[in-house]
């Protein structure tokens, strides 16, 4: 869209100033965007003043470069459309409440900071999101209407849906591309192994942070990233856990409808309240086996016969098995059939690749967590977790 000049009513005082060598537009005062007015902002905002009482469009526009909002006040506009080559940061959060369009580039928010966010006032409605072009960080949606969150990371939008009275008391999300066991941006991890005895698994490869003190269901969206054949076959096993605040450990948070396939599509949840719960992603609560296993899931490769190779116990019941090793970006780094006759060999799994998808045969893998899934002929897989010790 073509880029915007300025009709503005400035009631105090504003100035332009240089900061870090390039000019910002800085309030400290009153401004106001009336109705018919337009606002092009081709430079960082700060706001230190009153900017909420707009009309009219505003508009941020840079295409060699980032623009930044900042200060200690929000600004709200009405229509704000976003057309930044190298993304629009908030360190601030900013409001809209008629219209926001994505053009091009990404808003950024400091996700260890959950009230900076890209909020959407009295049911805003968005355009034009996509894996260019979302939240990477917060958004937070006030109002009386069904919200979808265009929340992503990095360049990959994943979308979260909450239900309309979620909405009339503010409810704030993001997405994490990221191992829940080890989060980057939480003063501790959410032990994927750690479950109530209706689930069979959680994932490892992503999450959502969702606040919120209204019950609610939630629809959480997938895709080939997700890797969800390593939680389940079939979509009626799929579910969505939630980190328990209190109890510390995955709940099982209901599968009340879904669409697509195990490569992308949606799920919704049953009725919970997303304040208790810190995180949330998908879960299984199938049992796979009726076989009776014993999983030993640490391998420490160090030589002193002890957990030197990946093992599964009664695995020799089921002559008719393959063991696939997946990192947790899901790539594939082993892959065996008839494991039971090589798990305690030097063909079993000791922590190195067997040349499968893109890791190089006999690269060591570093120390972390992986993910197993045995496939028995006749039978449901079953899938776990394993972890590498050196």
């Amino acid at each position: 869209m073509k880029a915007l000049t300025h009709t503005i009513a400035i009631l105090a005082t504003c100035f332009f100033s240089s900061i870090t060598g390039q000019e910002a537009f800085h309030n400290f005062g009153n401004v106001q965007i009336h109705e018919q007015g337009a606002m092009g902002f081709h430079l960082d905002v700060i706001n230190d003043g009153t900017f909420n009482q707009n009309l009219g469009l505003t508009g941020f526009y840079n295409y060699d470069g980032r623009l930044t909002v900042s200060g200690t006040e929000k600004p709200v506009f009405y229509d704000l459309e976003i057309d930044v080559d190298d993304d629009l940061y908030l360190e601030v959060a900013v409001g809209s409440t008629n219209f926001q369009e994505f053009i091009n580039g990404r808003v950024i928010t400091p996700r260890d900071q959950i009230m900076i966010s890209l909020d959407y006032d009295n049911d805003t409605p968005y355009l034009g999101a996509n894996d260019d072009r979302h939240v990477d960080g917060y958004s937070a949606v006030t109002g009386d209407l069904d919200f979808r969150f265009p929340v992503g990371d990095d360049y990959r939008l994943r979308p979260m849906a909450v239900e309309r009275q979620a909405a009339t008391n503010t409810a704030r999300g993001a997405y994490f591309f990221e191992d829940p066991n080890n989060p980057n941006f939480f003063p501790k991890g959410f032990d994927t192994a750690t479950f109530e005895p209706t689930l069979y698994g959680v994932s490892i490869f992503e999450f959502w942070d969702l606040n919120g003190a209204i019950e609610t269901r939630v629809t959480l969206t997938w895709d080939d990233n997700s890797n969800l054949p390593t939680l389940v076959e079939n979509l009626e096993d799929l579910r969505v856990v939630g980190w328990d605040t209190e109890q510390n450990i995955w709940v099982n948070l209901g599968n009340t409808g879904t669409i697509g396939d195990l490569d992308g599509g949606e799920i919704i949840s049953a009725p919970f309240t997303p304040d208790a719960y810190t995180i949330i992603t998908f879960g299984s609560s199938s049992e796979l086996l009726d076989g009776d296993f014993e999983v030993f899931n640490a391998v420490s490769p160090n030589g002193d016969g002890i957990n030197d190779t990946f093992i599964i116990q009664g695995l020799i019941a089921y002559p008719d098995n393959t063991v696939e090793i997946f990192n947790r970006w899901g790539v594939k780094v082993y892959e065996k059939s008839e494991y039971h006759k090589v798990q305690e060999t030097s063909a079993g799994f000791a922590g190195r690749s067997n040349g499968r998808a893109t890791i190089m045969q006999d690269n060591e893998l570093p120390v972390g967590t992986y993910y197993y899934v045995l496939k028995i002929s006749g039978r449901k897989s079953l899938s776990g977790y394993l972890y590498i010790n050196r």
